[in-house]
């Protein structure tokens, strides 16, 4: 069993042979990625409008059991593509550690790069799945329009930009791309897992779950930009570094806001009962964000 989902994950030839290309990978040209992203901008935005117009004010329309699917069916995937990019991390690090193991270790290989890096093989395979995935992630948005029947900027510019980011990592090679889709799938699988688990009717946690595992994510990919950046100044540079500082400049921001929109939500919390409606307001954007929020 495990050698037959090792074969099929990380061994098989449609894998190692992977190859990023304009020509023969579907949704890998510039023109496909800015068409999808003006699609989902305005397909969006028309639903809105039309919920806004033609259905009763404050009313959200039931989607039965399509968002549970859909959170079900995003747990699995996440879950296939965590598994599969870390063996075939392990088995790029081990057929090609002779070239540059006097340079670095396992996990600086994770970080960085080595310059020169072309976008092929098993890593870049499930690098590319996980892109896929990206446009999965956006039927979240029109499930949140139907049941909440609000939209905002941050959510149609999180999950665009974030598609963005997940192709230029296959387009330019960039570093870290690793490490950031094993740490997001695995939450990934979890969050939506327990979204599922939540929404056929079963208990939900003690804690807040989603944002425990947003905060752990983020905390997370900090480290792992001062890593990344650490090893391009010491070992002579990380490969896809140009498309790496714009990863890291939106990471930044996304983090900046989760946290200031925490620390203001804590604060009213603690006002008491005078400032409740305040602090429900607050909470309420405070979930959003970590609701909808993807690396």
């Amino acid at each position: 069993m495990i050698a037959a989902l090792t074969y099929y994950l990380s061994q098989h030839p449609s894998i190692v042979a992977f190859r990023w290309s304009h020509t023969q990978s579907w949704g890998s040209t510039w023109s496909f990625l800015v068409t999808s992203i003006a699609l989902y901008l305005i397909t969006s935005s028309f639903i809105h409008l039309f919920l806004c117009l033609l259905v009763r004010r404050g009313r959200p329309v039931s989607l039965g059991p399509i968002p549970a699917l859909h959170s079900l069916v995003m747990s699995v995937v996440s879950a296939v593509i965590f598994a599969g990019i870390l063996l075939s991390a392990a088995a790029e690090i081990n057929e090609t550690r002779w070239f540059w193991r006097r340079h670095k270790t396992p996990f600086q290989w994770l970080l960085c790069f080595p310059l020169g890096t072309r976008p092929s093989g098993r890593v870049f395979f499930w690098s590319y799945v996980f892109y896929l995935s990206r446009f999965l992630h956006m039927f979240r948005t029109i499930f949140s329009i139907f049941k909440t029947r609000k939209l905002t900027f941050f959510h149609l510019f999180n999950n665009s930009i974030l598609t963005i980011m997940s192709f230029l990592w296959l387009e330019f090679s960039q570093s870290f791309q690793v490490l950031a889709i094993l740490f997001t799938t695995l939450v990934y699988a979890a969050v939506y897992g327990y979204r599922f688990w939540t929404a056929i009717g079963l208990r939900s946690a003690c804690f807040p779950f989603v944002l425990s595992c947003q905060m752990l994510l983020l905390g997370c990919n900090v480290v792992c930009h001062i890593g990344v950046l650490t090893l391009h100044f010491m070992k002579g540079g990380c490969n896809g570094i140009g498309a790496w500082v714009l990863n890291s400049v939106l990471n930044g921001v996304i983090l900046l806001l989760f946290l200031n929109f925490y620390v203001q939500s804590r604060r009213k919390k603690g006002h008491g009962s005078g400032s409740g409606s305040g602090n429900g307001k607050q909470t309420s954007v405070l979930g959003e964000i970590v609701n909808d929020k993807d690396l």
